[in-house]
């Protein structure tokens, strides 16, 4: 009979203590030197995470942690800077006058007795027996044959000391000395107590456990392997305030820790061995159950949320659409979409509280007119200026989604969350807000901006990696993802058939691998340097497995790239502390509108910019977006458009800049340059002119025709219809040469009639009228200010590029790329 209740009546800690400790495998606690009875830890000195080199300083046993310190331990760094001399000379002159904390046995042959101090190499009584009876030097004493070893005295009565008694008290001299002193203190405890809670005198690189339950042992053993097989470095200066709080304390479990109470240097450490305690036996079928959720658990960062749905059949359903939804989620970390929709969710439970008698527990009593008042209450959210339009949108989107796929997920069924939930209950389509109509030009930066930027790369992460350097630079120069630059691996770098350099990238947004981009040598370089750092700093890591920028923290192979947050962090303090930047702006003053340079927003100066930027730069050198597509790595071309439009109001500024410069086909002026186009006449310019070669068509017939009516079979320059501007000076230019070159092929080909000849040939008119309308425009932009001139050339890039985006038929010059470093070769 007792053999059966003993299961039942087992303590629940130490069955847990015994499982931690047969997951701690025997490898590690080799490594820790551990022993069951002694219970101490020796970090090793030449581990990569728990050691570090010894100090350069002769004599000093502790260990250089600080690269910052060039070798030196805290002690000796510190007196170092104290004395004033340099590293070589403090070297070549300081002493060990410190005291050593260590205790090593007596020098007498097998006697286990601590000697009495560090430099008198025998115990008590064997140093009595040296200078008292025998008087003899110490070498000569210890081989004298009389001199026998003494019996140990035992150990140290403090729970947490492993040293032993020097004598017939019940403590080592260390604790001795300590009782004396807290015996002054008002405040202190009964000397059991403190016998109890006191911590283990401190010896660098060791870490006593002594004195702690067998479940804290076990927790901080597991924690301190998991770290450990993270890849994080661990300290024992760090591990052992943290150790001496709990015993202080008299916790059972280090789950019982409040972190706020902890050290705060040792506050992190303390964390991930919490941390990796609570995930112990964690699964997602067991974690789906908590209202919050440990990320890690499903393979994420952070914590998944869901406090703010206070109903529980919601709680419910939307945890099983998220245990639906998080494995088929693309990316690195796809935690940040997967909140946003929970917490959409959050706002229709939101609502439910506050309109509800119910607080919206009865599910089986809802109906439409509780999805009005969730729309009302976006909408008033949106007016008080407690969300965004943009946030609004969204959320109405997102909960329609999701109750949607719950229902799809049979959660309406008998038995199931949403059972008996009214199909009234749910959104439709034109529930959702009208999306405002994008007036933005996108998130591309000015070149003006991109050349103070590129003018300051050298600002950014100025440490010996260059890590944030390097990505910054390649994002530039390539119009990859941020993420997909920082996961790089070393050989991300080949060559074509051409010997042209290449870059290797995955797609992780698309799930496309080994992506391949032509890019620049400069930016080979750029690659090229960053796997010379690396190599070096990880000689022994194979290739293969090393990252491009490896992260500088938990990474002792190299193997783990650094994160995007990382770079971004990075990235905004460097973009913050440039000067301001100066753009040319237009602004209305006095009726009129000037262009004044003005500061840039610099939050609109983020990573995922420059990836706009790329886009853009490309689709204003005439790049067809077909071709940007492929180069974006974008699946459908609709989405490589939405990197480079031009709003609206920027384009009918670069309008009317322009068509303050229109002309005639004899070259005359049309358009007047004081006043502001009107409105109508912007849609005139849609609606009442067609596009044709090198300029528009004004004739109604045509225009009515879409360009197909034209009775001079598009002699343009010669029609009173005709007119052009200066946005159209590189196609001129281009028609000027197609022209000259077609009437020099004509003269030289031999076996054509004359008639066919005469026909096809240019004529000198044309030639002629081409030649002085192209002579008239330069004129005319000869004779501005370079101010003046500077405001044109980007307004022709805008209206050129909304050309490109909405093909006009017409021509198309390809642009250079805008010259944005022009101190680095291409």
């Amino acid at each position: 009979m007792t053999a059966l209740l003993a299961p039942a009546l087992r303590n629940p800690e130490d069955d847990l203590a015994t499982r931690l400790m047969e997951s701690v495998t025997a490898e590690f606690l080799q490594l820790m030197s551990w022993d069951a009875d002694l219970r101490v830890l020796f970090f090793p000195r030449d581990h990569v995470l728990f050691g570090a080199p010894g100090c350069l300083v002769p004599g000093c046993d502790k260990m250089a942690h600080h690269a910052g310190n060039r070798g030196l331990c805290r002690t000796c760094a510190k007196k170092q800077v104290a004395s004033g001399a340099t590293l070589n000379e403090f070297l070549t002159s300081t002493k060990t006058s410190w005291r050593s904390i260590g205790v090593v046995d007596c020098l007498v042959t097998d006697c286990p007795r601590p000697r009495k101090t560090f430099r008198n190499p025998l115990c008590h009584t064997h140093s009595y027996q040296q200078q008292k009876i025998y008087r003899l030097p110490v070498e000569e004493f210890i081989r004298h044959p009389e001199v026998r070893p003494l019996p140990s005295f035992g150990p140290c009565d403090v729970a947490a000391c492993y040293r032993d008694r020097d004598g017939s008290g019940r403590y080592c001299a260390g604790h001795r000395g300590r009782l004396t002193f807290h015996r002054r203190r008002t405040d202190m405890p009964d000397e059991e107590t403190w016998r109890l809670t006191t911590s283990a005198i401190a010896q660098h690189g060791v870490i006593s456990l002594r004195g702690l339950p067998d479940l804290v042992v076990a927790e901080t053993l597991y924690g301190l392997e998991r770290r450990n097989n993270e890849g994080v470095k661990q300290k024992d200066f760090l591990l052992r305030p943290f150790i001496d709080h709990v015993r202080a304390r008299q916790f059972a479990s280090l789950t019982e820790v409040g972190l706020d109470a902890v050290a705060a240097n040792s506050r992190r450490l303390a964390g991930g061995l919490i941390k990796h305690v609570l995930w112990f036996d964690a699964s997602p079928e067991t974690e789906r159950h908590r209202v919050v959720w440990r990320g890690a658990v499903f393979g994420l960062t952070g914590t998944i949320s869901f406090e703010k749905i206070s109903q529980p059949w919601l709680r419910k359903a939307t945890q099983d659409w998220a245990i639906d939804d998080i494995p088929r989620r693309r990316g690195n970390n796809p935690k940040g979409p997967v909140q946003r929709q929970i917490n959409a969710i959050g706002l229709l439970s939101e609502s439910l509280r506050l309109n509800r008698a119910d607080r919206g527990a009865d599910r089986r009593q809802l109906s439409r007119d509780d999805i009005v008042l969730f729309l009302n209450r976006l909408r008033f959210l949106h007016e008080q200026g407690e969300i965004s339009a943009h946030h609004r949108i969204a959320d109405a989107r997102d909960a329609r989604r999701l109750l949607n796929r719950m229902r799809t997920l049979g959660l309406t069924q008998p038995g199931q969350p949403l059972d008996g939930l009214p199909d009234s209950f749910g959104l439709r389509e034109e529930d959702i807000p009208e999306d405002a109509e994008d007036d933005e030009a996108g998130r591309d930066l000015p070149p003006e901006v991109m050349r103070q930027l590129c003018a300051n790369l050298d600002t950014l992460d100025p440490s010996e990696s260059q890590h944030g350097r390097t990505t910054v630079e390649v994002v530039i120069d390539t119009g990859r993802r941020p993420s997909e630059i920082c996961h790089l691996p070393w050989d991300c770098l080949e060559r074509d058939g051409d010997g042209k350099p290449v870059l290797v990238y995955d797609n992780h947004k698309a799930l496309r691998n080994g992506r391949r981009l032509p890019i620049s040598e400069a930016t080979a370089g750029v690659i090229v340097a960053q796997q010379e750092r690396t190599r070096a700093r990880f000689p022994g890591t194979p290739l293969s497995e090393l990252a491009l920028m490896p992260s500088v923290m938990a990474n002792p192979d190299g193997m783990k790239p650094i994160s995007t947050n990382w770079v971004g962090c990075l990235h905004r303090e460097w973009v913050d502390s440039l000067p301001e930047f100066l753009v040319p702006t237009v602004v209305e003053i006095d009726g009129g509108r000037i262009t004044k340079m003005l500061p840039f927003d610099k939050a609109k100066i983020f990573l995922y910019a420059y990836r706009h930027t790329y886009a853009q730069r490309h689709a204003d050198a005439g790049v067809p977006v077909d071709v940007l597509k492929v180069l974006m790595d974008h699946r459908q071309l609709d989405t490589t458009q939405r990197y480079y439009r031009v709003g609206e109001e920027r384009r009918r500024e670069a309008i009317e800049r322009v068509t303050a410069m229109q002309f005639d086909r004899h070259g005359n002026r049309v358009w007047r340059t004081a006043q502001a186009v009107l409105d109508s006449e912007h849609a005139r310019r849609a609606v009442g002119q067609v596009s044709v070669p090198y300029g528009v068509c004004t004739e109604p017939s045509n225009v009515a025709a879409g360009g197909h009516d034209c009775p001079v079979r598009f002699r343009c320059v010669g029609c009173g219809h005709f007119r052009t501007d200066v946005s159209y000076l590189p196609d001129l230019d281009a028609y000027l040469a197609d022209l000259l070159r077609n009437r020099e092929r004509l003269a030289a080909f031999a076996t054509a009639d004359d008639w066919a000849k005469t026909e096809a040939l240019p004529s000198d008119e044309e030639i002629t009228r081409v030649r002085r309308l192209i002579e008239r425009v330069r004129h005319d932009l000869d004779d501005l200010t370079d101010e003046d001139r500077a405001q044109i050339q980007e307004a022709i890039t805008l209206v050129r590029r909304s050309r490109q985006v909405v093909s006009l038929g017409m021509p198309r010059i390809r642009q250079p790329l805008p010259d944005l470093r022009p101190e680095r070769s291409s």
